[in-house]
């Protein structure tokens, strides 16, 4: 059962937009899918409903809705990423990291779900890093994020198990920005880097031009096995 559910933000300066998807009974847990750059598409809601079938409550949140609320697009059309890429330079992490913030507190207390985990993809990876390192989340997923490297003072900050994906041949994150993010953050007692030799950004996708199916089996398995692990 899905739905779109209106959360209050911690600024009370409107609501955001999310879609949930329930499992069938109760929750064992909650995960927040943070979009990509493209908003919460048919792949973000695919996502969710993959996650409430193994028996979770999934919600993915309208990264945008500050400034192009409702907006869904096809990163595989030029035009529209080219759309995406203009919003994300609108985009603003902080708020960013108080949105979620809001929507673990309605988990939380109004869903009643007590134990919260979060997985996001490209801009969404980087809000998994960011989340682990501000908020009580009780893990983190990143897959391919984005700027991770310039944000390395922060790791000292980070309580809970976060688990990275980093494809080496990624075109918006650089070898070198890897091997700076792998000697930052590789000694730290709660942070796990895989790598994926070859793959690309965006390898995880739910369909589409860029999607590797054996790199995208092995490391959705491995997110399914750390949040067992670390929520259940």
């Amino acid at each position: 059962m899905s739905e779109t559910a209106q959360v209050p933000a911690l600024d009370k300066d409107g609501e955001i937009p999310v879609y949930v998807a329930r499992p069938t009974g109760t929750p064992k847990a909650a995960i927040i899918v943070v979009p990509e750059i493209f908003g919460v598409n048919p792949g973000i809601r695919a996502k969710c409903d993959h996650w409430a079938s193994l028996g979770y409550l999934a919600a993915a949140p309208d990264i945008f809705w500050r400034f192009a609320p409702g907006v869904e697009l096809n990163p595989d059309i030029e035009a529209e990423l080219q759309e995406a890429f203009g919003y994300f330079g609108q985009y603003d992490a902080d708020l960013g990291v108080q949105d979620i913030e809001a929507l673990i507190h309605w988990i939380r207390n109004e869903q009643k779900v007590a134990k919260v985990g979060l997985v996001g993809f490209c801009l969404g990876g980087r809000m998994a890093y960011l989340a682990a390192a501000r908020t009580d989340i009780d893990a983190s997923v990143g897959y391919y994020g984005v700027m991770i490297d310039q944000m390395l003072n922060e790791a000292k900050a980070i309580a809970n198990p976060l688990m990275l994906h980093i494809p080496t041949a990624d075109g918006f994150v650089s070898p070198e920005a890897q091997k700076v993010m792998h000697d930052g953050l590789d000694s730290h007692p709660r942070v796990t880097l895989h790598d994926y030799q070859g793959l690309d950004h965006g390898f995880a996708a739910s369909s589409g031009n860029r999607r590797d199916e054996a790199g995208a089996q092995l490391a959705d398995s491995r997110t399914e096995q750390f949040f067992a692990q670390n929520l259940l």
